[in-house]
């Protein structure tokens, strides 16, 4: 499927015009729709072996199921040096974001060292197609957003578990109220 990435970004500032899209920023700014789901028991952070990969996994897929994950676009960041678009870990880098295109460069005013590409695909999800992808970013690999064309609602999974921004706060909460057991106890949440 074909992204046309203006029209993408025009979207993006419309539905989230209070964030860029790294998932790790969203607490800050839509605290109200925003819930973090751990992505294995006693808020352990990384998989030891194959039984904790498959927890982390099915966690994340009944997650993206719940929201009805179908057609998406799949949003990966290569973090740099501003004007130096070359990142080896991010998932473009390492051939897990094939067909990705170029979709906005990402710059902080106030850290003139911070910059990131995001780049973006439109895709087909299906349980087990995003695996590898999954499980690198769980590994610490790098960052991902999954979200779908209305923008309605954003899955970004890390190292350690999932952020979710939902439409509101009765869709955040119906959510959230049915994997309790999958929340921080933290007491912000994080």
């Amino acid at each position: 499927m074909t992204v046309d990435a203006a029209a993408l970004r025009r979207a993006w500032h419309e539905r989230w015009p209070e964030v860029m899209p790294l998932g790790y920023l969203f607490r800050h700014h839509v605290t109200d729709r925003w819930v973090r789901f751990h992505s294995l028991p006693g808020s352990k952070r990384y998989a030891e072996d194959e039984p904790e990969y498959r927890t982390i996994l099915g966690r994340q897929e009944t997650l993206l199921d719940e929201l009805g994950a179908d057609d998406v676009y799949l949003i990966t960041p290569a973090f740099h040096p501003p004007g130096d678009p070359a990142d080896q870990w991010s998932p473009v880098r390492v051939g897990l974001h094939p067909g990705a295109v170029p979709w906005w460069e990402l710059t902080d005013p106030a850290d003139p060292e911070w910059a990131a590409w995001t780049y973006v695909s439109r895709i087909r999800y299906r349980p087990g197609s995003l695996d590898p992808l999954l499980r690198y970013v769980a590994d610490d690999g790098g960052y991902a957003l999954i979200t779908p064309p209305d923008l309605r609602w954003v899955f970004a999974p890390y190292d350690g578990g999932v952020d979710l921004v939902l439409a509101d706060p009765a869709a955040r909460d119906a959510l959230r109220d049915r994997h309790r057991d999958w929340l921080s106890a933290h007491p912000l949440g994080w």
